[in-house]
């Protein structure tokens, strides 16, 4: 079975969604129009509520009015995915989540705009001192010759991170006529916006000349503090700071120290380290930073956009029909076509049906998709192959959400190699498992038929269905080997249903693989009969699904 039809075959019944914060009207509408979902909206729940009940629904949305800790997710009964009505996931445990398969994403794209809004919002604010300019108007003052701000027009705006947001905000400082660079590590073209935009792969690299810059990046321990006390050495004296991603990008402490001593000319925050700040945290009356309590996304429209589509994403994640804005889930997919389906199937075939010859443990894993078709569906079959290899060794459930986890946490090194295929041979699906001082190698195929077929298995070339109960016998090739096996099986009771032979010579030494289908498993005595037999070197089984 594969990864969508897994997931498909649950589409039969009803999906319970749990909205666990208050979500706007549209959100809610939209889950109850659905002919396969039930809302449950119980919105202001404490946390030993919310676990008691959270095993009971199929999906959960919250926004960020709800911290969804490792003990709601303790126990997920039939909990597959929570999705985020927003951008950050910061009230969510992603780890515990992940490790107990639970499938995490946000609706970052719907609050784009407006969070970019936001955040060109403050830098216009903070250009031309609008903040400190009212508190005066409210005190009643007419201090119209203290507050001489700059025009944005011909400064130049550095943006750090050029993802939907910072895309979105250079969009709006170039339509000012203000001049802009940006810094992305991974951003890999010199230029942007149709060569308007000057990108740096060095973040210092671009604060020389920045006369203002905005931050849209994530907190890592990367981006934790990157404008600090040594990256403000290296700004234009003056620069003003704007920081509308998340608290601690920009080290407070630092801030407000450049701020006193000039280097920075002024900041506008929209994030803080504790939210909210203290109430006698000095960023909250300083004259020359101006606060906002973290409203990127706080617009009508960006509450109903975030809303929807975390509904849409859940319930489509739900039917199988595909996963958009996956936290903990990278290069899955499950909107597979028939032939991706077809060979993520097969993989789950090919790693259960070599696991039995890992004598020596499980040390890494190279996977090899050859052809086009095929790359699209990487990640899922890398998970898939994963839990192949995995599942009979462990006592937790595996799925394509949590087994990166598990299988990182062990220390499995794991590659996918993407090669094009030759047009005459097609594609091609190839697993190589370093298993102690010896590797492991399973080779197959899906032809027109689109079953799925074993080719080679450790350069024992064949042409074999994997399904139902199979035996590999590996034995000396010499005269009356079959016979011997078949009058084992047959003493047994054993139907062999299938079988396929091939030979090798290996130094000189020829030996045989017979891959064996049954109508039955084997029991351990003829498995143990079979392995006492002199020629018969190794003897393994393997329970797989039907076709």
């Amino acid at each position: 079975m594969t990864a969508t039809q897994t997931m498909s075959s649950t589409s039969a019944r009803t999906f319970r969604i749990l909205a666990a914060d208050k979500l706007a009207s549209e959100g809610l509408d939209y889950i109850k129009a659905q002919p396969d979902a039930e809302l449950v909206n119980k919105p202001g729940l404490s946390e030993d509520e919310l676990a008691k009940i959270a095993g009971e629904h199929d999906g959960m949305i919250v926004r960020s009015g709800v911290q969804v800790t490792a003990k709601i997710l303790a126990n997920p009964g039939r909990l597959k995915a929570v999705a985020r009505a927003g951008v950050g996931v910061d009230n969510i445990d992603v780890e515990a989540a992940t490790a107990k398969g639970i499938l995490v994403m946000n609706s970052a794209e719907a609050s784009t705009i407006s969070t970019a809004e936001h955040a060109f919002t403050l830098l216009m604010a903070l250009a031309r001192q609008v903040g400190p300019a009212y508190k005066t108007m409210c005190e009643g003052k007419w201090d119209r010759s203290k507050f001489m701000g700059r025009q944005l027009h011909g400064l130049t705006l550095g943006v750090v991170g050029f993802g939907r947001i910072g895309r979105t905000v250079a969009e709006r400082a170039l339509a000012f006529g203000m001049k802009v660079v940006a810094y992305d590590p991974i951003y890999n073209a010199p230029t942007a916006l149709d060569g308007q935009v000057r990108m740096s792969k060095e973040f210092t690299a671009i604060l020389p000349e920045c006369d203002a810059l905005t931050f849209h990046v994530p907190l890592t321990e990367q981006t934790r503090g990157m404008l600090g006390t040594d990256t403000f050495k290296v700004c234009k004296k003056g620069v003003m700071v704007v920081n509308a991603s998340r608290g601690g990008v920009v080290d407070e402490k630092a801030l407000l120290e450049a701020v006193n001593a000039g280097q920075c000319g002024g900041a506008a925050l929209d994030v803080y380290d504790e939210e909210p700040p203290a109430a006698d945290s000095p960023l909250r009356n300083h004259p020359k930073i101006l606060t906002t309590p973290h409203l990127g996304a706080s617009t009508v429209e960006a509450q109903k956009a975030v809303s929807v589509s975390a509904a849409e994403q859940l319930i489509e994640f739900l039917r199988g029909q595909g996963v958009r804005g996956a936290i903990n889930a990278g290069g899955l997919r499950v909107d597979l076509d028939p032939i991706q389906s077809a060979f993520v199937d097969l993989s789950r075939r090919m790693a259960t049906l070599i696991t039995p010859m890992l004598e020596k443990g499980l040390g890494s894993v190279a996977i090899e998709l050859t052809g086009k078709p095929l790359f699209p569906a990487a990640g899922t079959i890398e998970r898939t192959v994963l839990i192949g290899l995995l599942q009979s060794h462990l006592d937790t459930p595996l799925n394509i959400v949590n087994v990166a986890h598990v299988a990182k946490e062990r220390g499995i090194g794991l590659r996918t190699i993407t090669i094009e295929e030759d047009k005459l041979a097609g594609e091609q699906l190839a697993i190589t498992v370093e298993s102690g001082d010896t590797t492991r190698r399973i080779v197959g195929r899906v032809y027109r038929d689109m079953r799925p077929r074993i080719v080679e298995i450790n350069g024992y070339h064949m042409d074999m269905v994997p399904a139902g109960a199979m035996a590999l016998v590996q034995n000396e090739d010499r005269p009356g080997m079959i016979g011997l096996i078949g009058s084992e099986f047959g003493t047994a009771g054993v139907n062999i249903a299938d079988m396929a032979i091939s030979r090798r010579d290996i130094d000189g030494r020829v030996t045989a693989l017979m891959v064996l289908k049954c109508d039955t498993e084997l029991p351990q005595a003829l498995t143990n009969r079979l392995t006492a037999r002199p020629g018969i070197l190794k003897v393994a089984t393997v329970k797989l699904p039907e076709e």
